[in-house]
């Protein structure tokens, strides 16, 4: 029974190192796994079986390690895109900010434009030049 649980141990160590033989490479290391790497069917690791005690402990320690890692990446990753996320939504606030105030410099623009439009018809008359016809005794 020795030879058998080498040829188990082989086989996970191959899984943990990353050149599986009879897996494809990234497979994910578990009892199933471990057990066709070493050439036996799946499901030949029971926990039932006494035997396989301190491989399951070893299999489940490879497979807390080998996850470690990519949910430090994942967890990484998402903190990156929810800050990414972030000054999106001020950038676009800022923009929205700014597309407010040009439309309120747009609209002051054409009242005043109107208003220096009314101011210009003729119909009033400026009080900073007076018209020599509105004021006859200067004149003399």
């Amino acid at each position: 029974m020795p030879d058998i649980l080498n040829d188990y141990f082989e086989a996970l160590n191959r899984l943990i190192r990353g050149k599986p033989v009879n897996v494809p490479k990234g497979t994910k290391i578990t009892n199933d796994s471990v057990s066709l790497e070493a050439g036996r069917k799946k499901g030949t690791i029971k926990k039932s079986r006494p035997i396989f005690s301190d491989l399951i402990e070893a299999i489940d320690a490879a497979a807390k390690a080998e996850t470690k890692p990519g949910n430090e990446l994942q967890s990484k990753l998402d903190k990156v895109k929810a800050q990414a996320a972030h000054y999106r939504g001020l950038w676009e606030e800022a923009l929205a900010r700014e597309m407010s105030l040009v439309k309120q410099l747009w609209d002051e623009r054409e009242a005043w434009a109107k208003e220096r439009a009314a101011l210009s018809d003729g119909k009033v008359i400026s009080m900073r030049k007076p018209s020599r016809v509105l004021n006859p005794k200067r004149d003399s």
